[in-house]
């Protein structure tokens, strides 16, 4: 009897040690899915941040030059800024903003992209290039100028509207087009600023003018230049 007694009590500790055995796998095996679903999240917003950080990083747009036309020796009435996208994603001209400033006053421009496809207040250059870039003329839909031009007697704009048109240099894919034009790498594209228009007069001599291009992310243009102190040519390089 005894020797039975025995045999049944080590029964009852093999059965015991088997469920903590049990139990400590269950627990290991809920630890382990909480680390694994908690080092996919940190996996998905770690990807998400470096996604971001590399648009920052590497996306922008960069102002390669800035053209100015004068009417006379001593006034600018249109801006042109040349910019290009940088290596990173592409931009969204619809969202870009256009600061400027001088002495006495700021301003930001943006794109105007009301009905854009059939013209609008502000036109695309249907066609890569143009043979001037401060023409303004309806029939080739070359001027994206915002503004009245006394040569082709076009009223375009109200002048309180703080507006930029686009003048397309190159644009392989056709993607600088309708209510959102956007920019990829390669591409070159005139921001056109009636000056004048804008800010009420025309730019004179030795001013200086600061501001910068800003897409919705990535680095912004840089704008930074000093009028001439005599306009010498209709146009005139600026930056």
């Amino acid at each position: 009897m005894l020797k039975n007694f025995m045999k049944n009590k080590k029964g009852a500790v093999g059965i015991g040690t088997l469920i903590i055995f049990i139990a400590l796998v269950l627990v290991a095996a809920v630890a382990a899915s909480v680390i694994i679903n908690t080092a996919g999240k940190l996996q998905h917003k770690a990807a998400v941040v470096g996604q971001e950080t590399t648009q920052q990083v590497a996306s922008g747009l960069q102002v390669v030059k800035i053209t100015g036309h004068s009417v006379d020796q001593y006034n600018l009435d249109k801006i042109a800024i040349l910019v290009s996208p940088n290596i990173g994603d592409e931009i969204d001209l619809a969202t870009t903003v256009v600061t400027f400033s001088t002495d006495d006053r700021k301003m930001s421009l943006l794109y105007d992209s009301s009905n854009a496809s059939n013209g609008g207040k502000v036109r695309l250059s249907t066609a890569n290039g143009t043979s001037d870039i401060f023409k303004y003329d309806d029939v080739y839909a070359i001027g994206a100028w915002p503004f009245e031009d006394p040569t082709y007697g076009q009223s375009d704009q109200d002048p309180n509207e703080k507006k930029f048109g686009i003048v397309v240099l190159q644009d392989m894919d056709n993607s600088v087009s309708g209510e959102h034009p956007t920019v990829n790498y390669g591409d070159k594209v005139l921001l056109a600023i009636n000056i004048g228009n804008i800010v009420g007069e025309n730019i004179g001599n030795r001013i200086r003018i600061q501001g910068e291009v800003v897409p919705e992310f990535g680095a912004p243009g840089i704008i930074d230049f000093t009028t001439p102190p005599v306009y010498a040519n209709r146009v005139v390089a600026l930056q």
